[in-house]
């Protein structure tokens, strides 16, 4: 881990220790007029640096949190999961369902004042699917024939066939500037630490390993940010995150239900903060390196889905409620989701007896052996959340219970994923997916074209069926017809178990009180941050004006 990381967390818990009281001494003033004024600062945490900030390139959260505050999307989802517009004012898809046509917004700016047109949307499609341009996306547009720019402001996608989720598809789509990017090399240039986009914020600076601040884009073609910058610390432990939080350091952060439940839950801290609580559109599993011999056999995988008793872990950190057993690798309220595929629930014994028609006997140390060698591997876990090696620790007793040895190993997340989850060199990892509405999106994680490319697919998952399935799927466009083919993939990949599915879990956030404007939804709080305000009177950082 880079020495920058932990002096920065020293430095700022030393810092919330001398702040704290100056922290007491700014109380929001009582009487004042609740009206949006632009000002102040939103400070909040990440626990691991940025990797990237090109869209095309950046695959982790962290990175592409903050391109979501830099670029804009063609369209995008509302509080609701309603698509609306965002570069585009309408769009028009073909009777035949073979074209989508967008209509631009005019009079859009990019950021260094260059006006944004259709050739920048033709650009990003041809970037996405250059051949020199490796990236983890491009198989979703695979069922493009073409992308043509009619004029100026009209932009026209040619698919193939019909496919079903175009709309879901060009919500995550940030469009980038051609007129920067292209006579540059586009994985090196210097656009990846200093993008220019259309969007409500720009980039200030990025201090490695330290934090990364964005200012309020006065020209923002649907209106300049009320909140006039927006700073993310990087603090890599939660409770030294939790302790700036108090101090009144940072403004936000998510936070553990440990944390939720206690430190949290006192009246100072709920005079000073609101929580939050809303679907976090993703799910923790155990992923198992199939091109590792010790995980080639579906029955040794089997076996290891039987021994882990998720209640206890949901119990041991989520608590009941916070948390959703899952059986697949859709979210339990898609109709994607097929509730009639059981999980594998606790069952030690069947464990053993799967494991031992494989060949796989304990001996007198108690640990399992094959061929004279133990059953032992490698769990990766990522640096930043108690909650996440909680988990990897209650796996371990648990799997040491059965005479298997899991050493589990933290990483910060840039390095677990960068060297050795993108490169094939791991064992097992213990991780989460955020998945987007759609579950064609789940093509780049199970299809077999994108195993061992650094792409989604990181357990070299291959199935012939689920592969056939995921293609009928994204060209079938009656809903019912669908539900059965993602119903059946639900099947075929619980039978085959790459991964231990674990939880879907609830997001929990608190942020400070003198924020207004939040509105939480189906969608969570942050689909309106341009909106979000502090009254004049109670501004905390002037400066940031």
């Amino acid at each position: 881990m880079k020495k920058a990381l932990i002096s920065m967390s020293v430095i700022l818990i030393m810092l919330s220790a001398v702040s704290c009281q100056k922290h007491r001494q700014y109380t929001m003033k009582k009487d004042y007029v609740d009206k949006p004024a632009h000002g102040d600062m939103f400070i909040s945490a990440f626990p691991t640096d940025l990797i990237t900030l090109n869209p095309i390139l950046a695959e982790d959260y962290y990175s592409l949190t903050v391109i979501n505050l830099i670029f804009n999307v063609l369209i995008k989802y509302d509080k609701d999961f309603n698509v609306v517009g965002d570069l585009a004012k309408k769009w028009v898809i073909s009777p035949d369902g073979k074209t989508i046509t967008f209509y631009l917004k005019k009079g859009v700016k990019w950021q260094d004042g260059a006006e944004f047109t259709a050739e920048d949307v033709k650009f990003t499609y041809d970037k996405f699917m250059d051949p020199k341009v490796i990236n983890v996306y491009s198989s979703y547009f695979k069922p493009v024939d073409k992308v043509e720019a009619i004029d100026k402001y009209t932009v026209k996608v040619f698919y193939k066939m019909p496919f079903a989720p175009v709309l879901d598809t060009w919500t995550w789509v940030y469009i980038l500037p051609k007129h920067l990017l292209q006579d540059k090399e586009f994985r090196t240039a210097g656009f990846n630490r200093k993008p220019i986009g259309t969007g409500p914020y720009k980039l200030k600076e990025w201090d490695t390993a330290q934090k990364v601040v964005l200012t309020a884009n006065k020209d923002y073609f649907d209106g300049e940010p009320y909140i006039s910058g927006y700073t993310f610390m990087i603090i890599p432990e939660q409770s030294a995150q939790f302790m700036n939080l108090e101090a009144g350091n940072i403004d936000d952060m998510l936070i553990s239900p440990d944390i939720y439940f206690t430190k949290a839950a006192t009246k100072e801290f709920e005079q000073n903060f609101n929580k939050y609580n809303y679907s976090g559109f993703g799910y923790y599993f155990i992923g198992y390196n199939e091109t590792n011999p010790l995980f080639a056999d579906k029955k040794v995988r089997q076996a290891l889905s039987y021994a882990v008793n998720i209640n206890e872990i949901i119990n041991g950190t989520r608590r009941q409620g916070l948390a959703k057993i899952i059986t697949g690798p859709f979210l339990t309220e898609s109709w994607a989701y097929d509730t009639k595929v059981r999980g594998y629930g606790y069952n030690p014994e069947k464990a053993l007896k799967l494991l031992a028609e494989e060949g796989w006997k304990r001996e007198k140390d108690g640990f399992l052996y094959k061929n004279g060698k133990k059953f032992a591997f490698t769990l990766l876990v990522s640096q930043g959340y108690n909650e996440v090696l909680q988990t990897a620790t209650i796996i371990q007793q648990q799997l040491a219970k059965l005479g298997i040895e899991a050493e589990v190993r933290v990483l910060a997340f840039n390095v677990l994923w960068g060297e050795y989850v993108d490169k094939q060199k791991f064992d097992a990892v213990l991780t989460a997916w955020i998945i987007t509405i759609d579950p064609d999106y789940n093509y780049n994680i199970w299809h077999s074209a994108t195993a061992g490319n650094s792409e989604f697919n990181i357990v070299s998952y291959k199935n012939p069926e689920v592969d056939r399935l995921f293609e009928q799927g994204r060209i079938t466009c009656n809903k019912n017809k669908r539900t059965a083919i993602y119903h059946k993939i639900h099947e075929l990949i619980a039978e085959d178990c790459p991964y231990t599915f674990l939880y879907e879990w609830e997001t929990l956030e608190a942020a400070s009180k003198r924020f207004h404007g939040m509105a939480p939804g189906p969608a969570g709080i942050w689909y309106n941050f341009t909106k979000w305000y502090v009254p004049a009177e109670i501004q905390k950082y002037k400066a940031a004006q």
